[in-house]
């Protein structure tokens, strides 16, 4: 109940910080389709939005999170996560005076990133410590609007953590969204 409770507030806050909408770019509502959820894109200044992101998706392991006696094979675990992400989209300006696509907040960007993930459904090999965890870093990445289409991929490092203190680096962080831009306003 906490945990939803908090989810709502953080949503109405972002929201209502976000009412500040320039010219150049647009409050977004998606459906991501590669890691399922739903998606609202929120400017907060002429160049840079704050995107929220709940759904269910595939995650892999990382080392000092999951009972390590487990090391052979395919691991992964299926569960709810929140992804957080702030984005300052730098290239717009070069995009307009080339003609291309501005619509539904495409650039690039480069931005920080906190993805919480809750509980398992289904896991293969994996026994995590705790039942929540989170990743945070720096990213660079690219968005694109195909007509309706939405595709967007960033990488940069991580910083994993859990409530119970356990923690560690990882060099690389991928992500890769294919989507639906329902609506922009």
């Amino acid at each position: 109940m906490r945990k939803l409770f908090l989810l709502i507030s953080l949503t109405i806050s972002l929201t209502s910080f976000g009412q500040e909408t320039t010219d150049d770019l647009s409050k977004v509502f998606r459906i991501n389709a590669l890691s399922p959820g739903l998606e609202f894109e929120l400017p907060i200044s002429e160049k840079s939005t704050i995107a929220i992101n709940p759904g269910i998706g595939i995650h892999g392991s990382y080392m000092h999170l999951e009972y390590d006696y487990l090391v052979s094979g395919v691991t992964y675990y299926i569960s709810p996560f929140l992804d957080l992400s702030y984005k300052k989209i730098y290239n717009r300006s070069k995009r307009q005076v080339k003609g291309k696509n501005l619509n539904f907040n495409s650039g690039n960007y480069w931005g920080l990133r906190l993805l919480t993930n809750f509980k398992e459904i289904k896991s293969k090999n994996i026994y995590r410590i705790d039942d929540i965890s989170f990743d945070f870093g720096p990213t660079w990445g690219i968005q694109r609007a195909y007509g309706k289409m939405h595709l967007l991929f960033d990488v940069g490092p991580v910083y994993y953590f859990d409530t119970k203190g356990n923690s560690g680096f990882f060099p690389i962080m991928l992500q890769l969204n294919l989507g639906f831009n329902a609506k922009k306003w």
